[in-house]
């Protein structure tokens, strides 16, 4: 197999890897990119497996770009959240779709992640969703074997904390969201507030380029009224639509007919634990065309 062939069959497992890392497909694939200039200038014929060399320079170089932007992230305007994977919404998941939802790229899973370093980061991913072993990482992060299980162990930790629980059906996450459609295009507040968990949290990301909340919300009481301001200034002009957000049930939301932001929930199936809402232009770049506008409707 010649070199672009072989590099290619491994391309799909290392965005795998920098997206993770990196939640962001853009990051992702520019880093890809630079793994592949190394690996074809590099000699082949030293490497005993090409798969642990390009898994290795990829990680290293995530790691590098995650110290890198970590003051840009720190001084974001607003709340940082990862740059979305949409995909229209079949009746059903397709075996890709269930494949990546089981390797965790929910929002609500990177979310969690971006509260690791980059070293802690790499380690969890690398053994938890990647599989691979202890002294294999160790190779990958030029760190003895202990240092990596005690960076595992503290991502574990951290993760289960931070991470729902609930398992929620496809038939009971989309129910919610027609109720979430409908009471947010109409401000009703005994909607809303059956809508949210007295605890529920509301993240919106503009990253400084469009109108959106600069602070997190916490609470039922001030999400509703936030929606409800939101109900009174545009609620006639909203429209949705269903679609796959990380691999699971999320909508899409049109003002005016276009495109305006891509929405993730975590639930327990009967309130709305947690809202993301992804705005920041530069984060939906890569949403497929046949979801930059609604469906013609006879």
């Amino acid at each position: 197999m010649n070199r672009p062939d072989l590099f290619n069959t491994h391309r799909k497992r290392l965005l795998g890897v920098a997206y993770r890392m990196l939640g962001s497909r853009s990051d992702a694939e520019d880093v890809v990119q630079d793994a592949w200039l190394r690996w074809d200038a590099a000699d082949a014929s030293v490497l005993q497996s090409a798969e642990a060399w390009l898994v290795t320079v990829t990680t290293r170089l995530c790691i590098d770009r995650l110290r890198a932007v970590r003051h840009e992230r720190e001084h974001y305007k607003g709340p940082w959240l990862p740059e979305p994977l949409i995909e229209t919404e079949d009746p059903a998941p397709s075996p890709e779709q269930v494949v990546e939802l089981a390797s965790d790229v929910s929002m609500a899973f990177l979310a969690v992640l971006e509260r690791l370093s980059p070293d802690e980061r790499a380690a969890f991913l690398l053994r938890e969703v990647f599989d691979l072993d202890y002294p294999d990482i160790a190779r990958m992060l030029e760190r003895n074997e202990t240092s990596v299980r005690q960076l595992v162990s503290r991502a574990k930790t951290r993760v289960r904390e931070d991470r729902p629980r609930v398992s929620v059906s496809r038939d009971a996450h989309r129910s919610l969201l027609e109720r979430f459609m409908e009471a947010t295009r109409s401000g009703q507040q005994a909607a809303l507030q059956a809508l949210f968990a007295a605890d529920a949290q509301f993240v919106a990301d503009g990253g400084g380029k469009v109108l959106s909340v600069l602070k997190e919300l916490h609470g039922a009481d001030r999400i509703v009224r936030f929606f409800e301001m939101v109900a009174r200034q545009v609620g006639p002009r909203l429209a949705y639509r269903h679609a796959l957000v990380n691999g699971e049930p999320g909508l899409l939301r049109y003002l005016d007919g276009k495109f305006d932001a891509a929405i993730s929930f975590i639930t327990d199936g009967e309130r709305i634990l947690a809202c993301h809402i992804v705005r920041n232009p530069d984060k939906l770049q890569q949403v497929p065309a046949t979801l930059l506008s609604l469906p013609a409707t006879d």
